[in-house]
């Protein structure tokens, strides 16, 4: 078992290990945001604030391009905005998963071992992912992976290195890894020993099972929660194995009861997505997340609670028609929420009775963190900025204007002017001009409104030509918010003269399901049209946009979304980029993982001639007119990726090589979907504005 580092007042480590990584100082010539200026930010994750001691903790990580690598902190701190202040930080440690229990901080350190309160947890010869410390303090929860799959020294004990899997059935990779653990949560007892804190008598709550809970790849501690009574548990969990678990998203909430070791499934007659329980300070009622129909991943996420005296249920954002991303019960009557509407993600307050009021306004996308009395703690971020530490308090009154969301009118509180509690990249922010963000309503080709996000390059000026970038949306259903990305960031390409159109094209959240939906088993269709529509207008009614310097960009859907405007665009564009994309829809059917999606979202499988959608979805496969490419294309794939294989990628600029056109491939062997090493990301964002410069400039 490892041991603890000891970390001096310094901050930095007290054994041999490398020394923890600490906010850079970068001087940034030119004005203009860099690659390099991007990775020297901090990046503020999570806040939690704790009722019983007053205080805030929040965890922030720090990134080496040297070193190609990263520390994370927890910081722990006074509110000082009273006093007009920003956050007083009177600690800090390396390490992660940060959590409250009666005013002790709880953490897992740099070596992977749960600290509560001074004390440094013992016992248990597993790697620790996550912990549950429950209310009492007397037992824990503790999650950590189990063997599932025999290996093949298990099978061959005489071929110890042979690297070959001997694979049986489904799924056996998911997202960047061979599935042969799973994730178990071990419910332990705690013993002080000697003044030493430890576990003992612990039990694994899903002894002698393939399940997750968590479940990947994904899920962490959020999926499980302490009735506050301690006497038991709830947890996510997708019971399933092989092939029925692949073509499923059936994850149910059980609630396990501690003195009788039983396990009931609360939430067996819903057939979707069931996640995040939690429960009321009273102990009265558990809310949890809820997605109606199986193997649909991308319905609307819905909050609902239970009374677990009286058994009733109760849709909580029935009429909203946009996700519940994220919440938290502020007290016993009422939870706190965020959900994207209009392009914007704002927190929430619903009672339990299902009044609905707006706590924030603004071109914005708020995260939930929590309350301390009537003051609420949240992360916000934008296009122009990365996340930071807000805070506000609420008056208790209602305004009269109401904001509609959905089908419903949610009135907007009445609350203190929101406060920024921290400005980690103020350094960095000080020496550059950030581009301008612009919503622009359009009107589609079905004649319906859309939503784009217009983004200027800074000193903009109109009387000059700007070659200009179509962005494609992955996800499919993924909203273009006001996300603020460190790799897809708007404002580092704005910051090398371009103009960016992001649509919210036809199948993404914040619009009412009906749009959302759309682009199910249409692919190469409508959401196609609304991109064409979006650059087209913008276009013909700006005479700064230089027609004659078009490029697409875009990954995962948006990656396919490339592919096949290459093939569609009528030579519209002068260059395409393409991330980690779908070139060939037919091997995307059998090669992704999670085959939910591909059933759901093609349809069904291309051998099936009768149905009509996914013959329509395969007959927009965008391998099929590779004959009408003419346009310079990057292909950019991770070898890790197993939702989206990097065969793909290489498929495709094969085909565009093979056609005379003018393409590059850029192949990282050690990323999976995304690219998250910092040298890998400086070469990301080199590889793509000289890609595009070469082209558009």
């Amino acid at each position: 078992m490892a041991t603890l580092a000891l970390i001096t007042s310094t901050g930095m480590a007290a054994d041999n290990k490398k020394a923890p990584i600490n906010k850079p100082e970068i001087t940034i010539e030119g004005g203009r945001l860099t690659p390099e200026a991007l990775w020297a930010m901090g990046r503020i994750n999570s806040v939690h604030p704790d009722q019983t001691s007053g205080l805030i903790a929040y965890t922030i990580s720090y990134y080496s391009i040297e070193e190609n690598r990263s520390t994370s902190w927890i910081r722990v701190c006074r509110d000082r905005s009273v006093k007009g202040e920003k956050l007083e930080v009177i600690n800090e440690f390396i390490g992660h998963s940060p959590a409250w229990h009666n005013g002790q901080l709880c953490y897992i350190n740099a070596d992977g071992q749960v600290v509560i309160g001074e004390k440094v947890l013992t016992g248990f010869d597993k790697e620790i992912e996550g912990f549950l410390v429950s209310p009492r303090g007397n037992k824990i929860i503790l999650i950590a992976q189990v063997n599932t799959i025999p290996s093949t020294a298990d099978i061959y004990p005489d071929l110890p290195l042979a690297s070959g899997r001997v694979v049986n059935d489904l799924m056996y990779k998911h997202w960047d890894e061979w599935t042969e653990t799973a994730p178990h949560p071990f419910l332990c007892e705690l013993s002080t020993i000697d003044s030493q804190l430890s576990t003992i008598n612990c039990v694994d709550l899903l002894e002698g099972t393939p399940y997750e809970s968590p479940m990947k790849p994904f899920g962490g501690v959020e999926q499980l929660a302490w009735n506050p009574n301690g006497k038991q548990i709830a947890y996510t969990c997708r019971k399933k194995t092989g092939l029925d678990y692949a073509i499923s998203t059936n994850s149910d909430i059980y609630l396990y009861d501690i003195e009788t070791g039983t396990h009931t499934n609360l939430t067996e007659d819903n057939g979707g997505y069931d996640t995040n329980p939690t429960f009321s300070a009273n102990g009265q009622w558990i809310a949890w997340q809820s997605m109606e129909r199986d193997g649909y991943e991308s319905d609307e996420n819905r909050l609902m609670i239970q009374n677990l005296q009286t058994g009733e249920k109760r849709f909580l954002t029935q009429g909203l028609e946009t996700n519940v991303d994220s919440y938290y019960w502020k007290n016993n009557n009422s939870l706190v929420f965020s959900a994207v509407w209009h392009g914007t993600s704002m927190l929430y307050e619903i009672n339990i009775q299902g009044k609905c009021t707006c706590l924030t306004t603004g071109q914005y996308d708020y995260v939930p963190g929590g309350n301390i009395g009537s003051t609420y703690y949240c992360l916000r971020h934008s296009m122009r900025e990365a996340n930071e530490i807000y805070s506000f308090s609420s008056t208790g009154k209602k305004s009269k204007t109401c904001q509609t969301v959905g089908q419903i009118k949610t009135p907007l509180a009445q609350t203190s002017k929101i406060q920024q509690l921290t400005d980690e990249n103020n350094n960095i922010y000080s020496q550059i001009e950030m581009g301008t963000v612009v919503p622009r309503w359009q009107t589609t080709s079905d004649g319906k409104q859309m939503l784009t996000w217009i983004i200027y390059p800074p000193h903009f000026d109109p009387n000059k030509k700007y070659p200009t970038l179509l962005y494609c949306e992955g996800g499919p259903q993924s909203p273009v918010s006001q996300f603020w990305s460190f790799r897809w960031n708007f404002m580092m390409m704005s910051a090398n003269d371009y103009i960016i159109v992001a649509p919210n094209r036809r199948g993404l959240p914040g619009f009412g399901n009906e749009w959302n939906e759309q682009i199910s088993g249409d692919y190469g269709g409508q959401c196609m049209k609304d991109y064409l529509a979006a650059i087209d207008e913008f276009v013909a009614s700006e005479s700064y946009v230089d027609k004659d310097r078009l490029g697409c960009v875009g990954a995962s859907f948006g990656g396919f979304s490339v592919y096949w405007l290459a093939g569609h665009h009528d030579k519209r564009f002068k260059a395409f980029i393409a991330h980690d994309g779908i070139f060939n829809m037919e091997m995307q059917y059998l090669e992704t993982e999670e085959k939910w999606f591909a059933n759901w979202d093609m349809g069904g499988a291309y051998w099936d001639k009768d149905n009509t959608i996914a013959q329509n979805t395969f007959a927009n496969s965008p391998h099929l007119f590779v004959d009408q490419w003419d346009t310079p294309i990057l292909c950019i794939h991770g070898e890790k990726d197993y939702r989206i294989l990097a065969n793909q990628s290489m498929a495709a600029f094969d085909a565009a090589k093979m056609r005379g056109v003018e393409a590059q491939l850029l192949i990282f062997p050690d990323e999976n979907h995304w690219v998250l090493k910092p040298q890998n990301g400086i070469l990301w964002q080199r590889t793509f504005a000289a890609w595009l410069n070469k082209y558009l400039k």
